[in-house]
């Protein structure tokens, strides 16, 4: 066996596991009651996909590198970049999304307690400028 096949079933095993959790993430979406569980869902399991997909395309692009491929690099350096911008994006929308539902009053399906009920800012300015009046 050689270290490209080594290489090749690496790489297969890591798309294998990319592909699980995206699906996973797909099964969340459509499984779970509210929008933070079904954030959770998404966020999690397709970040961790894309981790381990984009891992199995840096791999075989690498492989091609090092075989006397340029494009090998071009390949694993788009793929790096694409990893970082969904590293960054993925967690900062699913905040926006999941503050943006909580201040529009949706409420998760089964909690009991808003441990953040009256301290955001907006609440806080109306409430001191009710106290002013």
């Amino acid at each position: 066996m050689s270290i490209s096949q080594i290489v090749d079933y690496i790489a297969i095993i890591l798309l294998a596991i990319g592909t699980f959790f995206s699906i996973l993430g797909g099964l969340g979406l459509l499984r779970f009651p509210d929008v933070y569980t079904r954030l959770h869902a998404g966020t999690k399991c397709t970040t961790f996909g894309a981790i381990f997909i984009c891992g199995s395309v840096v791999l075989l692009g690498l492989k091609m590198w090092y075989f006397a491929n340029p494009d090998g690099s071009v390949l694993t350096i788009h793929t790096i970049g694409a990893l970082i911008a969904i590293l960054v994006t993925n967690p900062t929308g699913a905040h926006a999304i999941a503050r943006a539902a909580h201040r529009s009053g949706v409420k998760p399906v089964g909690a009991v307690v808003d441990d953040l009920e009256g301290k955001t800012l907006r609440k806080s300015i109306s409430k001191k400028k009710e106290a002013d009046k």
